[in-house]
């Protein structure tokens, strides 16, 4: 470690790291939305006993395991932080946490039982969660004072690159699933995700490797600084969990609505699971013309802040869920709509999304003290994790002993409407008088 730069120099330009990164998200980011696309269909329709014979979940249970997988998966970062920025650096926890992600992709791969879900996904939690925090704090660091003005762009690269590697993934491997079976379809993600831990590897000569904390990070985090930091993001990352327990719906009871409508739509008969690659499309279309011409646009007529976008989010949100809600009524009463207005839900959805986490990610970094990059950015991504364990406790909530739902059809849906409305009020008066203060890298 000691042959590397451990501060970025004063530069103006793009560091050279940042190829580097961006390829490596592509590649884990097929990996993992490759994984989770067909997740709830497997769970459905695939999943077999010790047997070999047949022993699928209901719609409900399976959308319970579901959230409680994504919770796991946004839950982990906080020990990924830890483990980055205390002991061991971004770096060398990103490449070994890699190495068990690797290995849960395979697992799935290999077994199609409970036993092999399982531990595939237990293995993927730990791997996942635990290098969230520290890939999108190692973009930042790369980054000094005098090129911090690349770091909104590199930041909507970023998140480009995300949503890139989740539309490829998301059409594809429905496909793989239907044509050759869960083994290919898992282990394609399992290869993807060993190409991108090679392409991280191959850049470590040209990052900038913050050192860990050691007992400064413990200090720094239960220091005044420290611990004023965290009490001001808390109250935003709790309004933004309700979005994302909407949000990861769209893997789960929307894929579930998508095998009832006419999925006829530009003249391709989609897979119920592949609607889902509509949302990266959509990021990759919104992110740059919001970075360039709506966000401009707003901010000449008024401040538009940070905080402002995510409040902007939080009400973009729940037209998306009574779309749905309208599209289940439909259903409930017999008919088979088209899946153009799912379509329609994941646009506004998407644009809730761009408003609110490339916003979050972002100024979650800057908000962070220096030696507390990662673990700010794991309290960050436990705001997805608790969304994913609100809807997994109302799913367990509203099933009856007899396996009927207290809470069923549209009401369901027009539940989390009125919920995301109720949310994005009370933002309003819980931010209104919130004073950021930014942390950056010193340079050499």
């Amino acid at each position: 470690m000691s042959n590397y730069l451990t501060a970025p120099r004063a530069s103006k330009s793009m560091p050279k790291g940042i190829p580097y990164i961006i390829g490596n998200e592509l590649a884990e980011r097929f990996s993992f939305y490759g994984m989770k696309c067909i997740l709830m269909v497997f769970m459905t329709k695939h999943l077999m006993d010790s047997n070999g014979q047949a022993n699928p979940m209901s719609d409900n249970e399976a959308t319970y395991w579901y959230h409680m997988f994504t919770s796991a998966v946004y839950y982990t970062p906080i020990l990924g932080a830890i483990l980055s920025d205390a002991f061991f650096g971004k770096y060398r926890t990103i490449l070994a946490l890699s190495i068990i992600y690797c290995l849960g992709h395979f697992a799935l791969a290999l077994d199609e039982t409970r036993l092999g879900l399982m531990i595939g996904l237990t293995l993927i939690s730990i791997g996942a969660g635990g290098i969230k925090p520290c890939v999108s704090a190692h973009v930042g660091d790369q980054f000094g004072k005098t090129n911090s003005y690349l770091l909104e762009k590199v930041f909507s690269w970023f998140y480009l690159s995300i949503n890139l590697g989740a539309f490829i993934s998301t059409m594809l491997t429905p496909i793989l699933l239907i044509k050759f079976g869960s083994q290919v379809a898992f282990g394609v993600p399992g290869i993807l995700m060993l190409l991108a831990t090679i392409v991280f590897w191959m850049g470590r000569k040209v990052f900038i490797h913050v050192p860990p904390g050691g007992l400064k990070f413990l200090k720094e985090t239960f220091s005044k600084e420290g611990l004023t930091a965290i009490s001001k993001l808390l109250p935003i990352y709790i309004f933004i969990a309700i979005f994302w327990s909407l949000f990861d719906q769209t893997g789960s009871t929307w894929v579930v609505q998508a095998e009832h409508l006419n999925r006829n739509w530009l003249g391709i008969e989609w897979l119920p699971s592949q609607i889902q690659a509509i949302n990266p499309i959509m990021i990759l279309i919104f992110a740059p013309s919001f970075a360039y011409f709506l966000y401009p646009k707003l901010n000449s007529l008024f401040e538009l802040t940070a905080i402002k976008k995510i409040s902007i989010g939080l009400f973009v949100a729940v037209p998306s869920f009574i779309i749905i809600g309208n599209l289940q009524s439909q259903i409930d009463a017999g008919f088979t709509p088209s899946i153009a207005w799912q379509v329609l839900a994941y646009a506004i959805l998407t644009a809730s999304e761009v408003f609110i986490s490339i916003t979050c990610l972002e100024f979650s970094y800057t908000q962070a003290p220096k030696t507390m990059k990662s673990f700010i950015m794991g309290l960050f991504l436990m705001s997805v994790a608790l969304g994913n364990t609100f809807t997994a406790a109302v799913s367990a909530f509203i099933e009856n002993d007899d396996g009927t739902l207290i809470l069923s059809g549209a009401e369901y849906f027009y539940f989390y409407a009125k919920l995301m409305f109720a949310t994005a009020i009370l933002f309003l008066f819980i931010v209104k008088y919130y004073k950021p203060k930014t942390y950056l890298h010193d340079e050499v």
